[in-house]
């Protein structure tokens, strides 16, 4: 009497499909989750570096970014 209702196995593809496409999705948010982490962790050493060194970039003057170049003689320097 079995065989005459299908008696074999149910067809779960669709669920074994959902459930993968679950954990594709979870996977991509733990990822995300991973770098906005890193992301903070990177922002939060730089503040931190910059409060030590008392952000003494900011007083130079743009047009000196690089100190081995010097600064140009028909400038001047000043407001």
């Amino acid at each position: 009497m079995g065989g005459m209702f299908g008696g074999g196995k149910p067809d779960n593809s669709a669920a074994l499909a959902q459930i993968e496409s679950s954990r594709a999705e979870t996977e991509r948010l733990r990822m995300k989750a991973e770098q906005d982490k890193r992301d903070l962790q990177e922002s939060m050493a730089a503040k931190r570096s910059a409060s030590r060194r008392g952000g003494s970039r900011m007083l130079l003057s743009d047009t000196r970014l690089t100190p081995e170049t010097g600064v140009p003689l028909d400038e001047t320097l000043g407001a």
